[in-house]
């Protein structure tokens, strides 16, 4: 549009941001809204939402928390943006706050707002909150639960490490689980190692959806952290005959407007050679400070592979890129397609010690804010 002199509207920011927050393009999206003040766009409660969403997801929830409190009037959208914005940063305390505002201003809270409040509590571990708020859609809203308020609910008791509680409330559920329901119960099984009921679950998921590899995976990692080989074999043997592929690990960092995306083992990138050496450097510098590998759910059963593998994750990648082509101080921001690893989540923590960045990592649930040797989600994701 802008090569051929077209100027954009308010109908083309509302349409692009979404995809800016796709990708995690905090730079364009920044771009888009300063285009909106210098043209006089009015931010309304339209474009407010979708400008607030995509900081949020764009890992600024600062910015996003100023633009909503400049809109006059927030209408439930905007409402759920927030929430549902400090909800995957883990700031659960903050989007309880402002579900209270919302209901003291006189605005109905929608069912995507409640999905976005139970998130909240999930991501910190609010089991008793989370009930209440869940009790509440079932008993006092004129709406009915949709399936992403159970799987809230799923996801949060699973966490939690309450698996028998997740297990008999997906069998009491009035309407039939879906995939994502059974993910939910198979990831908590797969954080706390209870392979009895992982087994369970993944079969369940592989009847729903024999060609999706999450189960596959998952449940061999179960099988991996237990170092019952011969199981990952089997469920190995078993992608390889039905020909299931696994999702690869990618990740995006966005530079001077920019999205570079980068694989696991990535060596495509033209300056693939300076982006070994520095992951070589980074590893050399986190043994001087007592780093040890976390190969329990590598799916290997050689510990030189498993420990090199973990090495070259694409969120691994892509800091070191952001290293070699940013100055010191500059805070790094990372989105994933998939969740990340236990071992690279201590792994980026101590990057942001040593090297004294910032770094902010959007994974497949939730921000990972890391800084000084710390992340924001307290080890609980």
């Amino acid at each position: 549009m802008q090569i051929g002199e077209v100027r954009p509207n308010y109908v083309t920011l509302v349409s692009v941001l979404p995809a800016i927050s796709r990708i995690g393009a905090l730079e364009l999206g920044k771009w888009v809204h300063l285009y909106a003040e210098r043209n006089e766009i009015v931010i309304d409660d339209a474009l407010g939402s979708a400008l607030v969403d995509m900081y949020a997801k764009c890992g600024s929830i600062e910015k996003a928390i100023q633009v909503f409190n400049k809109i006059n009037k927030p209408n439930t959208i905007t409402w759920s943006a927030i929430i549902g914005g400090l909800a995957i940063h883990g700031r659960a305390k903050e989007a309880l706050d402002y579900f209270s505002r919302m209901k003291c201003e006189g605005v109905t809270p929608s069912d995507v707002v409640y999905i976005g409040i139970l998130s909240a509590c999930s991501h910190a571990g609010l089991v008793e909150e989370g009930r209440l708020f869940f009790n509440h859609i079932v008993n006092g809203v004129d709406f009915e639960p949709r399936l992403e308020h159970y799987g809230c609910m799923v996801d949060l008791l699973g966490r939690s490490g309450l698996l028998k509680e997740a297990e008999e409330f997906i069998s009491n559920m009035p309407i039939k689980p879906d995939d994502v329901i059974w993910k939910a119960l198979l990831g908590a099984c797969k954080m706390h190692g209870n392979i009895e009921m992982g087994d369970r679950a993944a079969q369940i998921l592989m009847n729903i959806a024999p060609r999706d590899s999450g189960a596959y995976v998952s449940l061999s990692n179960i099988y991996a952290a237990s170092r019952d080989w011969e199981s990952v074999a089997r469920v190995r043997l078993k992608m390889k005959e039905m020909d299931v592929r696994k999702d690869p690990g990618c990740s995006w960092i966005e530079l001077d407007g920019v999205v570079h995306q980068f694989l696991v083992e990535d060596e495509s990138h033209p300056r693939a050679k300076e982006i070994h050496s520095m992951l070589q450097e980074i590893a050399k510098q986190m043994r001087l400070v007592g780093y040890k590998p976390d190969t329990s759910r590598a799916l290997l059963n050689i510990e030189e592979e498993k420990e090199s593998t973990l090495y070259y994750h694409s969120e691994r990648i892509a800091i070191a890129f952001g290293l070699i082509n940013t100055s010191p101080g500059t805070p790094l921001r990372i989105v994933k397609n998939l969740r990340v690893c236990e071992d690279c989540h201590s792994s980026i923590k101590l990057i942001s010690e040593i090297y004294k960045r910032v770094i902010i990592v959007r994974d497949r649930k939730r921000f990972h804010h890391f800084a000084n040797g710390l992340c924001s989600c307290k080890d609980y994701w």
